[in-house]
């Protein structure tokens, strides 16, 4: 009998322990549990975009590409296309020679640049700012016995606002070129 009267308190300490052990971790257990995840509808305002740009130009010729971008950051478009009638050569004498868009044989052909900077709010309307700069070749004059391009060039800068619902804004600059921005999401 001295057996099962010294048995009697282990098996109450060890109930006890157990009973111990699961208070324990049903206290412990929502304390450890990360907070519940919020599921909305709505894509950030930071999230990607896909920013289409288009240039519509008689001086600049027409160019176009998409690209992604978030929030905040900037993009530089640079297009370079052969004008009508080719390429006019550009002798290394010519006025601001070193700044000329020139192809590989040297001649002067178009450049059109873009640098696209926009801002998304949180009710999804992107604020942007577009620096547009193109030079193009007339053609060609003598210049201190060289043959030098006539340049045509164009530098603005442009801020609106528009939706990031693949609608597209269409803007006219003081030259005449269109730009035709669409953002979607």
């Amino acid at each position: 009998m001295p057996c099962s009267s010294s048995s009697r308190p282990s098996r109450t300490r060890a109930a006890l322990v157990r009973v111990a052990v699961a208070l324990s971790c049903a206290i412990a257990l929502p304390v450890l549990a990360s907070t519940p995840i919020k599921v909305t509808s709505k894509t950030p305002p930071d999230g990607p975009i896909r920013y289409t740009v288009k240039v519509t130009s008689k001086f600049y010729g027409n160019s176009q590409e998409t690209r992604t971008l978030r929030s905040g950051d900037t993009d530089d478009f640079t297009w370079r296309t052969t004008p009508p009638g080719g390429a006019v050569p550009a002798a290394q004498s010519c006025p601001d020679y070193a700044s000329l868009p020139l192809d590989a044989n040297g001649a002067m052909v178009r450049q059109t640049q873009l640098r696209l900077a926009p801002i998304v709010a949180p009710d999804g309307t992107a604020n942007v700012q577009v620096s547009f700069r193109a030079q193009a070749p007339r053609t060609g004059k003598s210049a201190a016995g060289a043959q030098c391009p006539e340049v045509i060039a164009h530098s603005e800068v442009l801020h609106f606002s528009m939706p990031t619902n693949g609608t597209a804004k269409t803007l006219t600059l003081s030259d005449g070129t269109q730009l035709s921005i669409s953002a979607q999401r």
